[in-house]
């Protein structure tokens, strides 16, 4: 059966998005072990002075999340909601209306931060459980879908191979948006994400920027998480704390073929990008016009 096209607006929370709108996910990492900030955010008050640091430099959203992505040593329901779950109350309490998401891909989690004020589930890991789309129905939370080739959570990619990476993808994230409507799911809350570097090498993830509109065809809000992967230090052979400006450029590659989501560790320097590119678009102003006006 052909489901519905999806909704050109996004809703999440108490905000609505227009199609025009190049929404910023500001991430905050409450773990020991980041690949980024090695733990700067770990303890609750440095990641409450990150969060109001994101929403003064334009964050949309705010994605926490408690376990590192990568290899590491092993964190279970428990220890995962006590590194986000105080989290989620301060971030609801302070900001009312900015959109929480939370990055995990386990249903009993995902269940307990939605109860204390999430709004969005960021499942990063392909729908390893089956019961999330439904937790997030039940709470009338938003939810990405995305790829990983079929690895499962926390498992690095070897000798990845699609006979069109695009193909699979697109094949992959629309199944699994289809599968979450038909769980409750609402379709105005639904994001698909190609997933840069989970279950791909570089070159896989720089022919998914390249061919991004192809994704953006398919009517689901597209979100990318760019920001200082594997895949951009690799292209530019530059350690983590190097990959801004090829983060920048990913990003808007990314915006101008039609992305409306941005996963970011640097809110302000992505917010401007954003922001250039929208005026590029014709759909922001300047911010002021003079320039031979005089």
């Amino acid at each position: 059966m052909t489901l519905p096209a999806a909704p050109d607006i996004l809703r999440l929370g108490t905000r609505t998005f227009e199609p025009h709108d190049l929404v910023l996910m500001a991430i905050i990492n409450r773990t020991p072990d980041s690949f980024y900030d090695n733990g700067s955010t770990y303890d609750l008050e440095p990641a409450l002075v990150r969060l109001a640091e994101a929403v003064h430099d334009g964050a949309d959203i705010v994605d926490v999340g408690g376990v590192r992505a990568g290899h590491g040593p092993d964190v279970g329901v428990e220890e995962e909601l006590r590194r986000t779950a105080d989290f989620v109350v301060e971030a609801r309490s302070r900001f009312p209306d900015l959109v929480i998401s939370v990055d995990t891909w386990r249903s009993e989690v995902a269940d307990e931060l939605c109860r204390l004020g999430a709004d969005l589930v960021n499942d990063t890991w392909s729908g390893h459980d089956p019961e999330l789309a439904a937790v997030a129905a039940q709470h009338g939370a938003g939810l990405v879908c995305s790829h990983t080739g079929g690895i499962g959570p926390r498992t690095d990619p070897h000798r990845a191979a699609y006979d069109d990476v695009v193909a699979d993808v697109v094949a992959t994230v629309t199944s699994l948006a289809d599968r979450a409507v038909s769980a409750g799911v609402r379709r105005d809350g639904i994001l698909i994400d190609p997933t840069h570097d989970f279950g791909k090498n570089t070159r896989q993830s720089l022919e998914l920027t390249r061919r991004l509109d192809e994704l953006v065809a398919t009517g689901w809000p597209v979100l990318v998480a760019l920001s200082n992967k594997d895949f951009v230090g690799e292209t530019l052979d530059l350690d983590k704390d190097h990959r801004l400006p090829g983060t920048l450029a990913a990003t808007a590659v990314s915006a101008w073929q039609g992305a409306r989501v941005f996963r970011a560790h640097n809110v302000a320097e992505t917010r401007q990008t954003l922001d250039m590119v929208a005026s590029m678009l014709g759909t922001r102003p300047p911010a002021v016009a003079r320039r031979g006006l005089a």
